[in-house]
């Protein structure tokens, strides 16, 4: 087996050395680009419609059917967005590009909502029923029925699976593994082992399984991990005006440049803001409408905002808290200390012996939940290329496989691995919503028409007939009559 694991380790690096860097070129124009213009067209929609967002998050905790509330899809994408990308990525971000690149994770957060919008209310407009009455969806779906294009769907179902199914399972359990091997001394083989047998188990029991499991823990941990972070914050009160200065004035350092095709435009600091902003909240990378599209969601804007806000809770409330932990630590530069490893000693700082212990129990929490949560992304895309039992079968021993590499090998090429093929899948769904964005003004205007009118929004598919010509399932919307 090791020396299995060692070859593959090998092509890993191969491939990631070969195509990383142009790559994020084509990533961070389109990332910030697509925000920006979604933003505009949008009217600021991540700001004016925000109050909004959380009425509808409140309001969708129940459902009569058999698919997943608007609140169990929120909290099975916040389950794949809340997690190391917070706590591990945040470090490395800090540790590798200095403070400032906490702005361009707020940068790519605040322009990445309008994005988040974008796709997930795509998501709900296109979503299908599976033959268990399940909704299904995501850009593969929209891409397929409303560019017309499946070639380009396969080829996104198959970048999100390698990324979701694949590298990023395997980033959670190296993250599992650093975290419990610092406090406690675990043995990686056998924690990958262990996190192997549960994990078989929970995404055995399919996606609403997941959701079901993620609406427990997803808030319960998350409140205990910001509860602990505000007491740190309330420790320290008088250094947050300092720590802010900080990340804004080193954001603009362009001394150390990322290179490409971009030269000297692109720092280092914002290059590993952009990236661990990315892989932390996930905005415009296709992955949170898989989720978006499984909810009974009345109107598509109503889980857009929600989803809107999972990126909103993600980097400027949970990042933000890191990155504040981690910078009145005064410990945070250089590389030999990053990752879980650095934001456990930043924990140790402030609260002593305790703070390493429990931000081990957290990262179980946080990486687990995130494991389950990126398998269930992984198998709506599965289904999309092939519905058969063998081969969903076959795909979950895959994902079991990558989450015991993760935990037996370097987290270098883990994280690497990561960054490459969530740039793919990105360049991809940003270029997608950005074709169908007039669907997306559609539904928002037909949205705040019916809330300025007092109304409940609910999706009507006889008053925007046209649209079953653009690809969408008059059934699925018909039923929310």
């Amino acid at each position: 087996m090791d020396s299995i694991i060692s070859l593959f380790e090998d092509m890993l690096t191969w491939v990631v050395n070969t195509i990383d860097g142009p790559l994020w070129d084509i990533t961070i124009l389109l990332l910030l680009g697509v925000g920006l213009f979604f933003t505009i067209t949008t009217g600021f929609v991540q700001l004016r419609l925000l109050p909004q967002s959380l009425r509808e998050m409140w309001g969708g905790r129940s459902t009569t059917g058999s698919s997943l509330t608007p609140f169990q899809a929120f909290t099975t994408g916040l389950a794949s967005r809340v997690g190391v990308g917070n706590i591990g990525g945040v470090a490395t971000a800090i540790a590798l590009g200095g403070p400032g690149a906490v702005f361009w994770m707020w940068v790519t957060a605040l322009m990445g909502m309008s994005s988040a919008f974008a796709e997930s209310s795509l998501a709900q407009l296109y979503k299908t029923r599976d033959p268990n009455g399940m909704f299904r969806g995501g850009p593969a779906y929209y891409i397929t029925r409303g560019l017309k294009i499946p070639s380009l769907a396969i080829a996104f179902a198959v970048t999100l699976i390698f990324t979701f199914g694949f590298a990023f399972n395997a980033v959670q359990s190296n993250s599992i593994v650093e975290a419990t091997r610092n406090a406690w001394n675990w043995n990686p083989v056998y924690v990958g082992t262990t996190l192997v047998v549960i994990t078989g188990i929970i995404i055995a029991g399919g996606v609403k399984r997941i959701g079901q499991v993620s609406a427990k823990i997803v808030p319960t941990m998350a409140l205990f991990y910001l509860i602990i972070a505000v007491i740190i914050l309330g420790m320290n009160i008088e250094r947050v005006p300092g720590v802010l200065a900080l990340i804004i004035d080193s954001a603009f350092d362009f001394s150390a440049a990322a290179g490409g095709m971009f030269g000297t435009l692109v720092s280092k600091t914002m290059l590993m803001g952009i990236k661990r902003g990315l892989f932390s909240n996930e905005a415009g990378m296709g992955s949170a409408p898989n989720s978006a599209a499984t909810s009974d969601a009345k109107h598509p804007a109503s889980q857009g905002l929600i989803q809107m806000l999972g990126v909103f809770v993600d980097t400027l409330v949970v990042c933000t808290c890191t990155a504040a932990i981690i910078l009145m630590s005064d410990n945070y530069g250089g590389e030999s200390l990053r990752g879980i490893s650095l934001t456990q000693t930043a924990l140790q700082f402030h609260l002593g012996e305790f703070g390493l212990h429990f931000l081990a129990f957290i990262i179980l929490l946080f990486s687990f939940t995130s494991i389950i949560g990126n398998y269930a992304y992984a198998e709506t895309n599965i289904r999309y290329i092939k519905n058969k039992a063998w081969f969903v079968w076959g795909f979950r021993a895959i994902v079991l496989f990558f989450v015991y590499f993760g935990a037996v090998r370097d987290g270098g090429i883990v994280w690497a691995f990561a960054d490459t093929v969530m740039a793919s899948m990105a360049v991809i769904n940003l270029i997608a919503i950005l074709i169908l964005a007039p669907l997306v003004w559609i539904i928002l205007k037909d949205y705040i028409r019916q809330v300025k009118n007092g109304q409940e929004p609910v999706f009507k598919i006889e008053e925007h007939e046209h649209l079953i010509h653009k690809g969408v399932d008059p059934l699925v919307w018909k039923s929310k009559e």
